[in-house]
């Protein structure tokens, strides 16, 4: 990236270069053959080479490199990592993942898509699931509560439909958000006081209870969303005591206009019914492809695996593997993870900075990680209001709180850097407006120049972009090169080298977004979207790898998070040698 005056710097250092006499000449040359043979040394002890992931021919062949062309004093060899580390939150079953030593995960995966797509004698009417009797007491606890009753529904339309090809895959009711709204506000709440949240009688979440019975279902999930009160943080710092149901929102038809008027004026009543008749199918459903003592103990060991463990398994990973890195930039880190990283041994390695303004609703932050050794004095300052400011005026950039950090920090060699992680929206429309911030604060604050960039990036850029709606990675690619920024991938990058490889099933509520088991590769999200951007002019790369498996391995063609490895992002790591 280019900087103001350091054009002179590098002309002036080159003309010193040609002065050099020849007996300092010798002692470079010296010195470098002393690099070549300590550095195989720390190879075989397992020390560099072994942490990096670099075999010794390559560690020979780049400090022969280092021999030919001079010994460099503008800064130190930095090993960086960039990781998404969010994947599956609530609902276990929602992306398609890899049990290596359970094929009974497979096969009850592939058997509810079959169900869905090819019911046949199981499309049966909603009354013979959500029965006439449940409906009766559902509506007894919402009239209950005031709401006016929507038996009118029930009696001349609901109970009458076939449970998949009229309720759950009638597109009109998911455009309406009748069973899917429900589910967003109390599939999971967040209580004050407990780390452990309060999930609903469900297949599609963390929650415990049997689910082996359709009545003992009900009893539980109508005493769920009628009759226990909630400690709930509000957005004011207080804690209000709230009982499910007290959380539905409102369907708007001004937001949602597939809605009717009618409908409209009962949507919280007719959310809530539709709402028991999802979840009365997905229990139902299971307990018919599968057994009760099968599936639900697999789905204990899954929640244990990627919901309850995910912050220690990703916390495990980074000390273990990745604990000797110069910096790391992790993108859509909660405030929980930052809070117990500070506590554990990364805590003592690295300063762990969070943005000041940090996202706590969403709980989905950028963080990056800088070594106590290389930065002893940890960051100079936060410039993340910089950047912002740098977005043309007028411009909505699709960016959220917490998306972007941005922080300057000085290395023990007193090389200064800006040093930025940020987590592109869906569909990588923001990655080249923030690009374009930062080289922009970047050229333009006086207090910036003549830092290095180091950027680690959740792009969200896709193999094959579409104008205006997804961020293709070529583009992306051309567009960082004018800016004279090279990638761990080089100058541009391989669009067939992905860091993604996840696709949704059948047990989620948006069934338009699910792939078939034989579509994973197809249809899935099987992308190029990780990126670490520097100056061509500052650094040169040493060695690229990815990770999917948190041992420093990627297996190509593998759907993943997996039990061992808790993200849908691979970890993209690269090591650079500054350029004389």
């Amino acid at each position: 990236m280019p900087v103001p005056g350091r054009r002179n710097f590098m002309a002036y250092q080159a003309a010193n270069q040609r002065s050099l006499t020849q007996s300092t000449r010798s002692r470079v040359m010296i010195f470098a053959s002393i690099t070549v043979l300590y550095t195989a040394f720390l190879y075989r002890r397992g020390g560099a080479g072994s942490f990096m992931g670099t075999s010794e021919s390559e560690i020979v062949a780049t400090a022969a490199s280092a021999q030919s062309s001079g010994a460099s004093a503008s800064g130190r060899q930095l090993a960086i990592s960039t990781w998404n580390i969010a994947a599956i939150n609530n609902n276990p079953f929602e992306y398609w993942i890899t049990i290596d030593d359970n094929p009974g995960y497979e096969k009850l995966m592939v058997d509810v898509e079959k169900f869905l797509e090819d019911p046949g004698d199981y499309d049966v009417p909603v009354e013979q699931v959500f029965t006439n009797e449940m409906f009766a007491s559902l509506d007894a606890k919402m009239t209950g509560v005031g709401w006016e009753s929507v038996k009118s529904y029930w009696e001349d339309d609901f109970k009458n439909r076939k449970i998949i090809s009229e309720f759950m895959k009638d597109g009109l009711l998911g455009s309406k958000r009748l069973a899917s709204m429900p589910d967003r506000v109390t599939n999971t709440i967040n209580v004050a006081g407990s780390s452990e949240p309060v999930c609903r009688p469900t297949v599609i979440n963390m929650y415990e209870g049997d689910l082996g019975t359709m009545d003992g279902w009900y009893a539980a999930w109508e005493e769920f969303m009628f009759d226990a009160a909630l400690p709930v943080s509000q957005k004011d710092g207080t804690v209000a005591e709230l009982v499910p149901y007290q959380m539905l929102l409102p369907i708007k038809k001004s937001k949602y206009p597939d809605i009717t008027e009618e409908e409209e004026a009962v949507s919280i009543p007719l959310q809530t019914m539709c709402g028991a008749i999802f979840d009365a199918i997905l229990v139902h459903m299971m307990n018919t492809v599968s057994k009760p003592d099968e599936w639900q103990p697999l789905k204990r060991t899954m929640v244990e695996s990627l919901n309850k463990k995910k912050v220690p398994n990703t916390l495990r990973i980074l000390e273990t593997t990745y604990g000797k890195n110069d910096i790391l930039c992790l993108q859509e880190v909660s405030g929980a993870l930052v809070q117990e990283a500070k506590s554990r041994e990364l805590g003592n390695l690295y300063h762990i900075v969070a943005p000041q303004d940090m996202d706590s609703v969403r709980d989905q932050n950028s963080v990056i990680l800088l070594s106590k050794t290389t930065f002893p004095n940890g960051p100079t300052a936060e410039v993340t209001s910089v950047v912002e400011a740098a977005f043309p005026e007028g411009v909505d950039v699709p960016v959220s709180k917490g998306d972007i950090l941005a922080i300057t920090a000085t290395d023990a060699k007193n090389v200064k850097y800006v040093i930025a992680s940020f987590h592109g929206d869906t569909n990588g429309l923001a990655t080249i407006p923030v690009l374009d911030a930062i080289i922009k604060a970047v050229n333009s604050d006086p207090n910036l120049a003549g830092h290095r960039l180091i950027f680690g990036l959740d792009a969200n850029t896709y193999e094959k972009g579409k104008p205006g709606k997804t961020q293709d990675v070529m583009e992306f690619g051309r567009h960082y090169q004018q800016y004279e920024l090279s990638s761990c991938w080089g100058d541009m990058p391989d669009a067939g080298n992905y860091t993604t490889y996840n696709a949704r099933t059948y047990l989620q509520p948006q069934l338009n977004k699910a792939c078939k088991q034989m579509d994973k590769r197809e249809k899935g999200d099987v992308n190029p979207k990780d990126f670490i951007l520097f100056g061509k002019k500052d650094f040169e790369i040493v060695h690229t790898w990815k990770d999917n498996t948190g041992e420093k391995k990627y297996i190509e063609d593998m759907a993943f998070p997996t039990l061992k490895f808790p993200s849908d992002h691979g970890i993209l790591s690269t090591i650079i040698n500054p350029k004389a």
